[in-house]
């Protein structure tokens, strides 16, 4: 077909090489520089994480923000009675990956996630705009709504309990914590031999860096 996607029509991967002597033995610190990185070349939304989990009846994939990471792991927000935050009531295990093409990267992240701290999550809360505190308040997220009318109507309803008052955060609405146990960097090389670099996290607080073959 016309409109199918030709193999040759695709360039190799040659913008850069990921070697043990740059990964260094912190994934965390390798990250940090991966993500400043892709902000600094202007790639749009270079937080955008895929986040997957694993629901009562299938996998489920949906793209978040990256809001915050440490040592402890990696944040984003959400409705706590949403899809993705009901899967990962029932089975923790979560997957995250970041992919920033014009750099040929991606990183792929396994762990198990957590919620929060009340304070974190109040704390994080109260940069947002007032529209989207008020939306937290407003959205029942994964429900079935009537048409986009009564979505509308019920963040009017909303806005007008809080007209002169500051919005506090709701309490179905937090961050969650991916804490990783396996962090993986791939550099696009040549001819397909591109460079992986795996880590695995131990009890004890360590990593073990590993080459994979691509």
């Amino acid at each position: 077909m016309d409109n199918e996607r030709k193999v040759d029509d695709r360039a190799d991967y040659t913008r850069g090489e990921l070697t043990e002597a740059t990964a260094g033995a912190d994934p965390l610190a390798l990250f940090g520089s991966w993500l400043e990185e892709a902000r600094q070349a202007g790639l749009p939304d270079p937080n955008a994480m895929a986040l997957a989990t694993a629901g009562s009846v299938s996998i489920s994939c949906r793209i978040v923000l990256l809001r915050a990471f440490d040592a402890r792991g990696f944040v984003f927000h959400t409705n706590y009675n949403s899809r993705k935050a009901m899967d990962l009531e029932r089975d923790p295990r979560a997957a995250l990956t970041f992919f920033w093409a014009p750099l040929e990267r991606q990183v792929r992240i396994e762990g198990k996630a957590e919620r929060i701290p009340a304070e974190e999550s109040d704390a994080y809360f109260a940069t947002r705009p007032r529209d989207s505190r008020i939306g937290a308040w407003s959205s029942d997220q994964s429900r079935v709504a009537e048409d986009r009318a009564a979505i509308e109507e019920r963040f009017e309803r909303w806005n007008d309990r809080f007209t002169g008052e500051d919005v506090p955060r709701p309490a179905h609405w937090g961050g969650i914590r991916v804490r990783p146990v396996r962090i993986e960097f791939w550099q696009g090389r040549a001819d397909r031999l591109h460079d992986r670099l795996a880590f695995e996290h131990f009890g004890d607080g360590t990593w073990q860096r590993m080459r994979l073959q691509p």
